[in-house]
């Protein structure tokens, strides 16, 4: 395990990886309740999705640990199974089976853009202010998660403001969208709150302490301890297991229907092609630069991709480099979880909070893959982890990661402006892919106004142009 993981050389331990990658798994683990639920508004099968989810979580991590030997775990991205349901479904009026059609093609689209350097070509493209930029973004948005999960923010939408996705406004099952007259408030201190305060503290005491395994000490203590509060629920637990033999029948629904359901009918009529091409595009946009930016904001600060990685991405042929391995097991993945039957598998940004509890290689992933895999049985066990018992690890991932901001050069408004606008728009339109394109956007404007247009990669360009088409796709749909 030593020599296949290097662990001494990446200064860590079989303990440290492990904990790390249980951290991970608690950390992100709510995406096997979620993604079901999101997607099965479109008529895919709950079971189905919910297999899927776990056999496309457990496919990517393992490649992402075995093969790059980097601590990132994959499953299918939140974001990505919201454009998915409401806007390819939805809003342009595909079926499920074409939609997954169009995730499959995305992955191999990204297997290509891999193989051949284009990926690296738009990390070496980014301006060194622009990756700090992304790293405290992430710091942001990470946070941003937990503070939501935790339940310290309550949000309130004026009456006309807002309308209901996939049902009635007063059903459960019902999404609410509403626009930018949502205000965000401190929630009231109610006994779930007081919890999330509580447990909070408890974590921010341990890491300060520097209690071995703290992150994940907390995460079990505050489970513990969230019992007489109230806010550890069991139920559900005895009737689970009758439902996974209807998940695995669900999954016979769902496996390879991209393929001989989507495709052909995807490309059955000639005058849908152009908004196809342009929605398959806009999944493939999305996917690479939330993992690029996920790459670069935890991997570079932490170490897990140093100077020498980076030096080698640039200069490298094949896949040499930690970094040319890690983006090829991420483009495999999206492809695998379509045939299984969910949207784009990408890279966690919660994979930070095991990185916070000191993961640094695959065996991280591994642990985390094991996890999943283990989650088919153990589901209503795990499903008992509240998520204001997880939320406190990405707030102080999100305050260590913080950190990169202080790279930039605030001083100087044609650095600090697309800093600015990457890093907020990052968090407060919950979508790393759409923090990197405000800071390109405004990262062109600055260099045209200052007229040096010329130093701009062309990269870059090509990169703010596909991403403004892809603003006009979203707008096609509505």
């Amino acid at each position: 395990m030593e020599q296949f993981f290097k662990l001494k050389e990446n200064r860590t331990d079989v303990r440290t990886e492990v904990v790390a990658g249980l951290t991970t798994y608690f950390a992100m683990a709510y995406i096997i309740f979620v993604n079901p639920a999101m997607l099965s508004q479109t008529g895919i099968p709950y079971g189905g999705v919910f297999l899927a989810t776990i056999f496309a979580s457990v496919a990517g991590t393992l490649v992402m640990g075995l093969f790059a030997n980097v601590p990132y775990a994959q499953a299918p991205g939140m974001g990505l199974n919201a454009f998915f349901t409401y806007t390819v479904v939805f809003g342009l009026g595909f079926t499920w089976q074409e939609a997954l059609a169009m995730v499959f093609l995305c992955g191999l689209i990204n297997i290509v853009i891999t193989v051949t350097r284009i990926r690296k070509l738009i990390i070496k493209a980014i301006p060194e202010g622009l990756q700090h930029a992304i790293g405290g973004g992430i710091g942001i948005f990470v946070a941003y998660i937990g503070l939501k999960n935790a339940g310290f923010l309550s949000f309130t939408a004026d009456p006309g403001t807002y309308a209901a996705v996939g049902g009635d406004a007063n059903a459960s099952a019902a999404t609410i969208i509403t626009n930018s007259q949502i205000v965000p408030a401190l929630a009231t201190f109610t006994a779930p709150l007081v919890y999330a305060a509580l447990a909070l503290i408890l974590m921010v005491v341990l890491v300060l302490l520097k209690v071995p395994g703290a992150i994940f000490v907390s995460i079990i203590a505050s489970t513990i301890i969230g019992i007489p509060f109230g806010i550890v629920s069991f139920g559900g637990m005895a009737s689970f297991t009758e439902g996974i033999g209807q998940s695995f029948a669900d999954l016979g629904v769902t496996f390879g229907a991209a393929l001989y359901q989507g495709l052909p009918w995807l490309f059955g009529d000639a005058a849908k092609l152009p908004i196809v091409l342009l929605t398959i595009f806009a999944f493939s946009l999305s996917d690479t630069f939330d993992t690029i930016g996920t790459f670069i904001g935890t991997g570079r600060r932490t170490g897990i991709f140093d100077d020498s990685d980076m030096r080698a991405l640039e200069n490298s042929q094949g896949f040499s480099s930690k970094m040319d391995r890690a983006l090829f097991a991420d483009s495999v993945a999206t492809s695998v979880g379509a045939l299984f039957g969910t949207s784009n598998t990408t890279t966690y940004v919660e994979s930070s909070a095991g990185i916070g509890a000191g993961g640094r290689t695959g065996l991280t992933s591994v642990v985390t893959a094991a996890m999943f895999l283990i989650s088919i049985v153990l589901a209503p066990i795990i499903s008992v982890i509240p998520s204001q018992a997880t939320a406190p690890a990405l707030i102080i991932v999100g305050v260590m990661m913080l950190a990169s901001f202080a790279e930039i050069k605030w001083g100087e408004l044609e650095e600090a402006v697309p800093a600015f606008f990457a890093g907020i728009f990052m968090a407060l339109c919950y979508s790393i892919s759409y923090g990197i394109a405000a800071g390109f956007v405004f990262y062109c404007i600055v260099k045209l106004l200052k007229g040096e247009a010329a130093k701009v990669h062309p990269v870059l360009w090509a990169s703010t142009g596909l991403f403004l088409l892809n603003f006009v796709v979203q707008a096609l749909a509505f």
